[in-house]
């Protein structure tokens, strides 16, 4: 393509260059006939009687050749170079319009190519910080679960252990009961000054711990039953037929002495020693 525009240019200055030279040749003839047939042309002129520019000094026909010249050139000059810049500026002004418009383009490619990356990146952090959430929730919870079921743990292990221990002094209450039974022989039949039989002295040690107070005979609903030591069956069967509740709990207090606290929905009956002591001192107070 620029070969092309090259050579054109070369041949419209070879075109002019030759138009220059035939010009220059017409002027240089027209000259040294000029002065030859000066008389000549004055007597014609004279006898013709001359035209319009000949007064002026202008030869009509050379100048007629100039001007048929000048537009040969300027006809040259505007096929051969003029059209081809205009177009080459036509083409170049369109190649840079297409350059601006891709260049535009590609700007507002870019916004929109950062705009959806911000996008992106605004997207990913909220979702990191709801994943970060998510999981600060799972571990609070999780935290809390195993919290909780340590505490439930301990309570577990609180109350077993508080049961073993109320086991084992009950146990150790029921060892005792014998020990007391013993005793308690020896010094009522001191008292009496007879003989007591184990079969009495099993009543009497019964009755003692196991005795039922009148007012908590027939209760309804659930009671709670407690003793100075652990009841055998036989005395929980003979309490249970006494009373005629619903439901039984039984409880050990040593610090009662004796006989039974029986306590109901509605109303709790003291039938224990210590009870009776206390009544006995106030009374006596």
């Amino acid at each position: 393509m620029l070969k092309r525009i090259r050579l054109k240019r070369l041949l419209i200055l070879v075109a002019v260059l030759a138009l220059l030279l035939a010009s220059f040749s017409a002027v240089m003839a027209q000259e040294e006939t000029g002065s030859e047939g000066t008389d000549t042309e004055q007597v014609v002129e004279e006898e013709a009687g001359g035209g319009p520019l000949d007064a002026l000094g202008i030869n009509l026909g050379f100048l007629i050749a100039q001007i048929l010249n000048f537009g040969l050139i300027a006809f040259a000059l505007t096929a051969m170079l003029w059209n081809p810049a205009r177009n080459m500026l036509d083409t170049r002004a369109q190649k840079i319009q297409k350059g601006l418009e891709d260049a535009a383009a590609a700007a507002k490619a870019r916004q929109n190519a950062e705009a959806e990356a911000d996008k992106i990146l605004a997207e990913a952090r909220s979702e990191r910080q709801n994943l970060l959430a998510e999981a600060r929730t799972a571990g609070e919870a999780v935290q809390k679960q195993i919290e909780s079921e340590a505490r439930q743990e301990a309570e577990r292990i609180r109350a077993d252990a508080q049961q073993e221990a109320v086991t084992a002094r009950d146990a150790e209450l029921a060892n005792l009961r014998d020990q007391v039974l013993q005793i308690s022989s020896a010094v009522a039949g001191r008292v009496l000054q007879e003989k007591i039989d184990a079969k009495m002295q099993s009543k009497l040690v019964s009755d003692f711990f196991s005795a039922v107070p009148e007012g908590a005979k027939k209760m309804s609903g659930n009671v709670e039953v407690t003793s100075a030591m652990p009841l055998s069956d036989k005395e929980q069967k003979s309490l249970e037929s006494a009373i005629k509740a619903a439901g039984y709990t039984y409880v050990v207090d040593p610090n009662i002495l004796g006989g039974l606290i029986v306590r109901g929905e509605d109303k709790v009956v003291d039938g224990s020693v210590r009870s009776n002591l206390n009544e006995l001192t106030s009374s006596l107070k």
